[in-house]
């Protein structure tokens, strides 16, 4: 019976005509997707939306600070799509030729935060009292990689405080990291982005919106090695379409 069967399958091949596809179904295309770590729990979302809608699609993340996650592009690491915090390290792989600049989106908006643990008992309503003997300890992320380390770097300047600051200084290598330290009250306050602290729930409070910095826009684009054009334009703009953008504003990201 089963040589009947191979015989048939074998016919039916030479044929063209498609037989027993049940076992034969195509292999998903795998897309990597590297983004900044802050997008880490809207992006798993669309993810898993994106995948159901295109059911030829499985995507990877890579999630970090997008300085560090520019660096791994250009030392080869096989990336397809990469979305960024800032527009700044997106300029940099541009200028390295890393991305394809036709592609490049602006896709979502944020805004920056300090943040204190849950039952603090020091008192923070402004950026300046953090300059208080009582706050010793006050992270960051690192503004040589992480965006969000450079909006801080850029609000504090503005109010003439940063290098006073400078002494009590905890950097972070993500904003996820800043908000974990302060989250565990390993630190007596830090600077994330809102979406992060909506994130922590009851375990941060927000002291301050902070506003004299540039305007967080996170852009994305095809990365120029990717083997995967098509595939990566598409989740692109499944992220721009209304599925996506519904689920960027889920988390608390606002409009490019």
């Amino acid at each position: 019976m089963r040589k009947q069967i191979v015989y048939v399958i074998a016919f039916l091949a030479i044929l063209g005509i498609p037989a027993l596809r049940a076992e034969s179904a195509a292999t998903p295309q795998e897309l990597i997707v590297s983004a900044a770590a802050s997008l880490t729990n809207a992006f798993q979302e669309i993810g898993k939306k994106f995948e159901s809608a295109h059911t030829d699609a499985k995507i990877i993340f890579n999630f970090g600070a997008s300085g560090a996650l520019l660096q791994q592009i250009e030392k080869g690491a096989p990336v397809d799509v990469f979305a960024s915090a800032d527009q700044k390290t997106l300029d940099q792989a541009g200028e390295k030729k890393l991305i394809l600049p036709d592609t490049r989106k602006d896709f979502a908006s944020n805004s920056l935060v300090l943040v204190v643990p849950t039952g603090s008992k020091i008192s923070i309503k402004s950026s300046e009292d953090l300059l208080a003997k009582d706050v010793t300890r006050v992270s960051l992320g690192n503004p040589e990689a992480v965006p969000a380390g450079r909006y801080t770097q850029d609000a504090l300047s503005s109010e003439g405080i940063w290098e006073a600051l400078k002494p009590k200084f905890i950097n972070g290598g993500s904003v996820r990291q800043v908000l974990d330290y302060v989250s565990r009250g390993e630190v007596d306050a830090g600077f994330v982005y809102a979406t992060d602290a909506a994130t922590a729930g009851d375990k941060v409070q927000v002291a301050v919106v902070m506003e004299k910095h540039k305007p967080i826009l996170y852009p994305i684009a095809v990365v120029a090695a990717t083997q995967q054009k098509d595939l990566s334009q598409r989740f692109i703009d499944f992220i721009l379409g209304q599925e996506g953008q519904e689920i960027l504003a889920k988390y608390g990201f606002g409009k490019p």
